[in-house]
């Protein structure tokens, strides 16, 4: 099926542009209150090594949650399934931050894209790694075929500055014996992988492993086997937006993961990847824009996972 994937996204573009200004950016992190509401780009990345954009696709900002997805990866990789001893894998129903359950589950998140997941991935990165945010600039480097990505110190310490509700869950699992380095050293290695700062292209680059089969296309290396790379992808179809998760399941058919800086990336197996970015966000956390454009892409091209 020939798609002119190009005139799509030009397309998207244009019928989701006027929602710009209908949302809110994530002003809880003062240094992303900062960022210019009306930036918008969308890139898809196929694994022929074609790649297609529209808009601000090619401007860097910072990827937050997204990065959960590259941590859980090294992580899984090294440790395998003795990871699921720490936590699970069925979607939360409340919000990314939220302690409630966490008090009825004794410390063990239900899975690993709300923050308190990503925290004890986090670390386990600690236990395994003697320079985490190295070796995470490395992965993501490489994924993404692009040198140059890097933190950005100003979001980072922004981060580290009003993290009071994650240093709370971190706390509140290390009095269930579930994270075992420093609280503030696990917090500041969350705080500067989620400051991350990436391209659409970058995110849509980066993720085309998991759209082909667990390795990365750039340099043939395998960075997760076929079983792990089906089971992450699973828990980005049913966690990967937050307490959203469901309703971008119904309306994209795609595994996907957000990130409160604006940016939504998704996966078509074997085919491609596509990253959407616009900062202002719904209710949920997730960009306003992005959801709809990823909705009208698999409208428009007929594909999807189902």
């Amino acid at each position: 099926m020939d798609i002119d994937y190009q005139s799509c996204l030009n397309e998207i573009y244009e019928e989701t542009k006027g929602l710009l200004g209908k949302g809110k950016v994530a002003d809880y992190i003062p240094a992303l209150a900062e960022v210019d509401p009306n930036q918008y780009g969308i890139c898809v990345h196929t694994l022929e090594g074609q790649t297609y954009y529209v808009g601000d696709a090619k401007t860097p900002f910072s990827i937050q949650s997204i990065s959960k997805v590259f941590v859980l990866s090294m992580v899984f990789a090294a440790l395998g399934d003795s990871i699921w001893s720490r936590m699970g894998r069925e979607p939360s129903g409340s919000s990314f931050n939220s302690l409630v359950l966490l008090e009825t589950e004794n410390g063990k998140p239900r899975n690993p894209f709300i923050n308190a997941g990503a925290l004890v991935t986090t670390d386990c990165l600690l236990s395994i790694s003697k320079n985490p945010l190295k070796d995470i600039l490395v992965y993501v480097r490489n994924l993404a075929n692009n040198k140059y990505i890097n933190y950005d110190s100003v979001v980072a310490n922004s981060e580290m500055e009003t993290n009071f509700r994650n240093a709370a869950l971190l706390n509140f699992m290390k009095s269930f014996s579930n994270i075992n380095n420093d609280v503030n050293e696990v917090l500041n290695t969350y705080c500067h992988q989620c400051a991350l700062m990436m391209s659409c292209e970058d995110i849509a680059k980066a993720f085309s492993y998991l759209a082909n089969g667990g390795i990365n296309p750039f340099n043939n290396k395998r960075l997760l086997t076929l079983s792990q790379t089906k089971r992450l992808n699973a828990l980005m179809q049913t966690c990967g937006l937050y307490d959203e998760s469901g309703e971008f399941a119904f309306c994209t058919g795609l595994p996907g993961k957000s990130g409160v800086g604006g940016g939504i990336v998704a996966i078509i197996p074997k085919l491609l990847t596509i990253c959407v970015w616009s900062p202002e966000l719904n209710k949920h956390g997730n960009s306003l824009v992005g959801m709809k454009a990823l909705e009208l892409f698999t409208t428009k091209t007929g594909i999807s996972i189902f």
